[in-house]
């Protein structure tokens, strides 16, 4: 029995008691499915539910009482060997051992779908993260919304919603003129001006700019620059585009700032907000009235000479994934940007949506690493391609999965290579190789899934292992709804542990000359039960699941 059929299962107890006239509620009032979660003393049972308590009030009778109507339903379930009443209304459920080893066999035939929901179903979402400015490399500031940005969108779609990752390509203002500068002064062996960047990089992109523009050394410095600042743009985004794929993170649409300024999005933008009656002109300026919407001091979109501010593009970007069909935008921005909230969520409520519901923005504080030396070639910063080269891709991902985003963090380069239990992600992916290689090693003794008895699997290693297989789904949801991977990762080291626990006490291949059994049969089915879901949710993380270490 999976925890969604429990959860099915109690929701029918429930309609029945309503239609007998047992509880008085309106059948609206009914849930398709309740949440059931595990104990966190096991002694309690394998499930628990709080059902009781939260509509007791609304059927006008107290938690304990409707409690005891539906525990009485509840013992009649096939597979549900008892059930408990526990203080002021819980009900913890103990189910048989056929009931519960019957998971083994769900999983494996359910594959990489084992822990999809669909509990966001319908929400349609677009994500935005990392959207470094195209003038320089990805770097160790832009690495904790690239593990992380990237495994919050496959949880919400693991749970169901339209998510469009989405990086924001801030490729207009006088960040790109610096930047064409600074490419232009290296060609020809000057130093970069004032201000300009300084790295390495610019010299080579200057290589690459002569490269496709041989003649480009020819042309006076007005005439260079805009075609030094086309293809030195082209081969910087080429090069972050490049190390993201190399991070395994992939984006679904990049926006291009430009492109806004081009099509008259600024101006539109500043039109429709002043149709809600929300802009107002002073001083010469164009002002949007934020303060009406918490902000702390109302916003200038268009400057007294004409020229369109940031905080107008990031207006017109919104109500660009508003037209877009976004019912939901959510937003990670770096630790620097706590102040970027309030203005945001004005212009969505200035926009006519509400900010508590169509918006939000996630703050991710800064990540550190241990010896990590800086790069000469980009200007005095970690990059992120030298953090892949030196600690691995699944070593830097799973690692900053594994922690909120808004704690601080400093990573380990001598714990993240040492390939012991200390080191989480060889844990957890020492854990999915081990069942391959255990699955291999029972194939070669004979042993196949050609038999399943659930019954079969009452070890307590094996009813631990289960417990917490089943718990997987919910956990995946509960990731999901509050934007949390690091949950998986944290519930993948719990399985990891429960199996090898399992393993060492519970033998898969037969010893010896021993006969195949159906236990053995039964048993690799449990094993492959767990390889799955550990994969499963590696996945989530962007992080490999090995088939030998």
């Amino acid at each position: 029995m999976t925890p969604e059929e429990l959860s099915l299962a109690i929701s029918a107890c429930l309609q029945d008691a309503v239609a007998a006239g047992e509880i008085a509620l309106p059948e609206a009032a009914v849930p398709d499915a309740v949440l059931v979660e595990r104990p966190k003393n096991r002694e309690h049972g394998d499930w628990a539910t709080n059902i009781a308590l939260q509509l007791a009030k609304q059927a006008g009778t107290n938690p304990r009482a409707f409690a005891t109507v539906l525990s009485a339903r509840l013992e009649g379930i096939d597979g549900v060997s008892a059930v408990e009443i526990a203080g002021p209304g819980f009900l913890n459920i103990t189910v048989d051992a056929a009931a519960a080893g019957a998971l083994a066999k769900a999983i494996v035939e359910a594959g990489a779908a084992y822990g999809t929901n669909s509990a966001l179903a319908g929400h349609t979402v677009n994500m935005e993260f990392v959207s470094a400015n195209p003038t320089g490399p990805l770097h160790i500031g832009h690495t904790r919304w690239a593990a992380l940005g990237d495994s919050i969108a496959r949880v919400l779609r693991a749970s169901g919603a339209d998510v469009t990752a989405e990086y924001y390509i801030n490729d207009a203002g006088s960040q790109m003129d610096v930047f064409a500068n600074s490419v232009l002064s290296r060609l020809h062996g000057r130093d970069v001006p004032q201000g300009g960047y300084p790295g390495e990089y610019i010299r080579d992109l200057g290589h690459e700019v002569l490269t496709q523009h041989p003649d480009i050394r020819e042309l006076t410095d007005v005439a260079a620059l805009p075609v030094i600042r086309a293809a030195a743009y082209k081969a910087q985004l080429k090069d972050i585009k490049d190390t993201l794929a190399d991070f395994g993170v992939s984006f679904d649409v990049f926006f291009s700032e430009q492109e806004l300024h081009d099509a008259g999005a600024i101006e539109s933008a500043v039109a429709r907000l002043r149709e809600q009656g929300h802009v107002f002109d002073d001083g010469g300026a164009v002002w949007l009235r934020t303060t009406d919407f918490g902000d702390d001091k109302d916003r200038v979109m268009i400057r007294a000479n004409g020229e369109p501010t940031y905080f107008a593009a990031d207006a017109a970007y919104y109500l660009s994934k508003k037209d877009r069909g976004y019912t939901e935008k959510i937003y990670l921005l770096g630790a620097d940007h706590h102040g970027y909230i309030n203005r945001l969520k004005a212009i969505a409520a200035a926009a006519g949506d509400d900010p508590e519901v169509n918006i939000e923005v996630l703050i991710g504080q800064l990540v550190s690493v241990n010896g990590a030396k800086l790069s000469k070639r980009a200007g005095n910063i970690i990059e992120l391609k030298d953090l892949i080269s030196w600690l691995g891709k699944d070593a830097v991902r799973y690692s900053l999965a594994r922690f909120p985003a808004d704690s601080p963090l400093t990573l380990d380069p001598e714990l993240l290579k040492k390939h012991s239990n200390e080191n989480p992600v060889f844990y957890v992916q020492y854990a999915h190789a081990r069942t391959r290689g255990a699955a291999r090693n029972a194939v070669a003794a004979g042993v196949d899934r050609s038999a399943f008895d659930a019954s079969l699997l009452h070890h307590a290693t094996e009813n631990e292992l289960l417990s917490y297989l089943g718990s997987y789904p919910s956990i995946v949801a509960k990731a999901a709804e509050l934007r949390e991977p690091h949950r998986v990762a944290r519930h993948l080291e719990v399985i990891a542990g429960a199996y090898h626990r399992w393993y060492d006490a519970c033998r898969i291949a037969p010893l010896g000359e021993e006969a195949v059994t159906d236990l053995n049969r039964t048993r690799l089915w449990l094993n492959d039960a767990t390889s799955q879901v550990l994969a499963n949710g590696l996945d989530l993380l962007g992080v490999s699941a090995p088939e030998r270490m």
